[in-house]
């Protein structure tokens, strides 16, 4: 399983704290790094929010080998067309290794504070799935597309340059949603990537998929599986005491709704659980910005890079 690095961009997110990021993500062997896209927080009280694209077009010139992309980017607060056209270049600049996560949207207050409609849950999905029809057809398609939808239309629309991979970046969709996440992947999606979610529930969630991949006439073996989880790491029982001391105390229910915790080595039967459940890269949500040193540390005791 491969093991990536996921942040909150809205947490405090500022250029050297992002710098530092990826040069530690790069330097270390972590597979990707990965951040959401978010005005602000869901609560008070607002921080620093680096924004998304701005980020990872600097991202696809300042490094050479993680893979990276948002986690997810919604459809609520940018036209699908600017998207698409958007991350067909960021992905062209990085040599391809953008994974383009698209959702729906989900947080009222950032759409409040900022003018965007959110709309009711049947709404916003039906608006979802007309955005992932448009940018995909805008990605395969190398001649002009026509589309006429209730929330966006296209006409002799085509993307130029053509994005250099066949079919630009891969298309991640996140969530857990069996009724309406899981159907939407299975027909559009490239990457399926679980959120918070213990390996129980991602095993039962990920045999659904296959149901649904195979229904629609897809093999899915086409299709990666990805997790997004929490992580309380400590370097040892007294740091991770104080880790879990801010997060409730309680390791056994942090686990259990989807947060790796450990110290030292404890975190790696965790982690192979998630494996033999079907994730093939997991993406650790690192929340303190500037904790350079537990991450080298994580990345240690994971065994992804050779520390002589």
């Amino acid at each position: 399983m491969e093991i990536a690095l996921m942040i909150e961009g809205q947490d405090g997110l500022t250029w050297p704290r992002w710098q530092r990021l990826a040069a530690a993500a790069e330097d270390l062997g972590f597979a990707g790094l990965y951040r959401s896209d978010h005005y602000t927080n869901a609560t008070p009280p607002d921080k620093a929010s680096l924004e998304l694209w701005a980020s990872l077009t600097w991202l696809a010139s300042h490094t050479r080998r993680i893979e990276f992309g948002p986690l997810v980017s919604p459809v609520s607060f940018r036209h699908p067309t600017i998207t698409a056209r958007t991350a067909a270049a960021v992905d062209d600049l990085s040599g391809g290794r953008l994974t383009l996560g698209l959702g729906a949207g989900w947080q009222e207050r950032e759409h409040t504070h900022y003018g965007w409609e959110l709309l009711d849950v049947p709404e916003r999905f039906a608006r979802f799935e007309e955005g992932l029809e448009v940018v995909t057809r805008l990605l395969h398609s190398d001649t002009p597309v026509d589309f006429q939808g209730t929330y966006y239309r296209l006409r002799e629309a085509i993307l130029l340059p053509r994005p250099a991979r066949p079919g630009g970046p891969p298309i991640l969709i996140g969530g857990n949603g069996p009724r309406r996440t899981l159907p939407l992947t299975a027909r559009y999606a490239d990457e399926w990537n679980g959120v918070y979610v213990n390996p129980a529930r991602y095993a039962e969630l990920n045999r659904r998929l296959d149901e649904l991949l195979i229904e629609a006439g897809r093999d899915p073996a086409s299709v990666r599986r990805s997790l997004m989880a929490g992580c309380v790491f400590g370097r040892d029982a007294a740091e991770l005491a104080r880790k879990l001391a801010r997060r409730g105390g309680d390791a056994a229910r942090l686990r259990q709704s989807g947060v790796a915790v450990g110290a030292g080595g404890e975190i790696v039967e965790q982690l192979n659980a998630w494996a033999a459940a079907g994730v093939q890269r997991i993406m650790l949500q690192w929340l303190d910005l500037d904790d350079l040193e537990g991450l080298e540390a994580l990345a240690r005791e994971l065994g992804i890079k050779n520390y002589e």
